[in-house]
């Protein structure tokens, strides 16, 4: 439970009672960082990031909601407060709020089995499926690996909201049951099919309604595929050959839950003095309790605090873990309630310090965390009053370091290859129809000369197999030239025969160390379905 306040003295009421009767123009909001518009123009050129909003809320008031940058590489519109950019997984304590509404109103409880409001939701292992509970949908310890079944969804599939929760069944889990924390996305797609269940409505109706509205973020949008509207939407952007380049946005509709939202600086602002002020809304009224506030900020999934490079050091945590919807650690000595996202051509984090009633947003159209991450640091230093520290230089750093680890470990394994190995069978052999339990089928067809994959409920993902090594083959998918680097995930693919010379099964992995987790390739299990 939170301390109770102790009682203010009468002088100090009478102090306040004056304060709360001056003019509006009379009462100074806590200042920003006085360099904040020259630092994130630092940031931009440093990270390449065409464009940034970035929202920052102390004491209940928005002290700054500014875009900066442009909206698109090769033109001049800016970024202002009101442009929007997807937030991607910050819609996480959407949807954990959402639930929060409803478990305050008796019609959902968060330690009940989900399969009390979903009786056909099921794991595969059927213990857990009885035990996983409304609160171990939004913290990541069901058993699930690292990212499991967002192949279901990303890129963008031809599987509904519901034919993806459903699917669960057939994914292996990968550790016991709550005992290992391990992010994933899919439970808040089956979130969002639990809102629906027990509210009547989508979950789009149900945040928006219940939500947006009420907040007054009027000028967010809930679907990826908004992204792609006209008006005043920031470009998706990511770094090719060295520039920002225009890239594909996410517009797949069927994960809303776990990341659909686009919001602007102006937005988001409501959004974080919401949540500072335990629930309350700028007319007094309450969109929540003060002890959903306790639910939604209090850690229940352990995670394993590593201690960062030196560039980092004043970022050391002591402890780290995952809430409803939200991760939980400290810095320099606080508390902090923050997330990021991640999407194609858009990456942000959303933090909160609760003693501080202090919250900042920084959303970009690019795929650079260094820039939000170097924004975030320098606006909490400056109101913990903290010794300076270069937080854009340690960024960059560790970048370089990070993309030369990359380039190292791919040239190591090149060079491992026995490129004089050939194929055990003819290549037609290799063709046919696979099947995974839960992904459905892959195609694998000898087009003139050349072996084709195409992942059957992907559209994207089609591509020429070359061959690597003895039977492992790397997928190479087309148009990965115009796809983000979230996109480029080059896949092996390698086949196992059974002692006659056929093929047993196949399974897949990334290439590149550097592919994005949710390309899940290495979770698949194909065997051959027809030949």
């Amino acid at each position: 439970m939170l301390p109770r306040r102790p009682a203010r003295p009468a002088g100090l009421i009478a102090v306040l009672a004056l304060t709360a009767s001056l003019p509006a123009h009379a009462q100074r909001a806590p200042a920003p960082p006085p360099d904040i518009d020259a630092y994130v123009a630092r940031t931009l050129r440093t990270f390449q990031v065409p464009g940034v909003a970035v929202a920052i809320v102390k004491d209940g008031q928005a002290v700054l909601a500014r875009g900066y940058g442009i909206r698109r590489v090769g033109d001049t519109t800016r970024v202002d407060a009101r442009t929007r950019f997807g937030i991607a997984s910050n819609t996480k304590a959407f949807t954990a709020t959402a639930l929060a509404l409803l478990v305050e109103e008796g019609r959902l409880e968060w330690d009940a089995p989900v399969v009390r409001y979903l009786p056909w939701f099921a794991l595969s292992d059927p213990y857990v499926t009885t035990q996983l509970t409304v609160r171990d949908l939004l913290v990541h310890r069901s058993g699930l690996g690292l990212g499991a079944g967002d192949l279901l969804w990303w890129p963008t599939s031809t599987y509904d909201r519901h034919e993806i929760a459903r699917r669960l069944r057939y994914l292996p889990l990968a550790t016991s049951f709550r005992s290992t924390y391990a992010y994933d996305n899919v439970l808040y797609s089956v979130a969002g099919e639990l809102i629906e269940a027990v509210s009547g409505q989508s979950w789009e109706q149900f945040v928006q309604t219940r939500i947006l509205d009420r907040v007054g973020m009027s000028h967010t949008t809930l679907l990826h595929s908004d992204a792609a509207q006209e008006g005043n939407v920031a470009t998706t952007h990511a770094l090719v050959d060295g520039a920002p380049r225009v890239t594909p946005p996410m517009l797949s509709d069927n994960t809303n839950p776990a990341g659909g939202i686009n919001t602007g600086a102006e937005d988001i602002a409501k959004w974080l003095i919401v949540q500072l002020d335990s629930g309350r809304l700028a007319s007094g009224e309450r969109l929540f309790s003060q002890g959903t506030t306790r639910e939604l900020w209090s850690l229940v999934t352990p995670m394993r605090v590593e201690t960062p490079p030196p560039q980092l050091a004043p970022a050391r945590a002591q402890f780290q873990g995952y809430g409803l919807g939200f991760g939980i650690r400290d810095f320099r000595g606080r508390k902090i309630v923050t997330h990021t996202g991640g999407l194609p051509g858009y990456v942000s984090r959303v933090t909160l310090v609760p003693d501080l009633r202090l919250g900042i947003a920084v959303l970009t159209n690019a795929e650079s965390g260094d820039a939000f991450e170097a924004i975030t640091y320098h606006v909490l230093d400056h109101y913990l009053d903290a010794p300076s520290h270069d937080w854009i230089g340690a960024f960059a750093t560790l970048r370089r370091r990070a993309d030369s680890l990359v380039t190292a470990a791919e040239t190591k394994m090149a060079a491992a290859r026995d490129s004089t190995s050939r194929p055990s069978l003819p290549r037609s052999r290799y063709a046919g129809t696979y099947r995974d339990a839960w992904y459905g089928d892959v195609l694998i067809t000898d087009e003139g000369g050349k072996l084709v994959i195409a992942m059957a409920h992907t559209p994207e993902l089609v591509g020429e197999l070359e061959h690597w090594q003895y039977d492992t083959f790397v997928a190479r998918w087309r148009g990965r030239e115009n796809m983000s680097r979230e996109l480029r995930a080059d896949a092996f693919i390698t086949f196992q025969l059974t002692p006659e010379g056929t093929v047993e099964q196949a399974k897949m992995q990334a290439v590149s160390p550097a592919t994005d987790f949710s390309f899940d390739f290495h979770d698949l299990l194909l065997k051959p379905v027809t030949r």
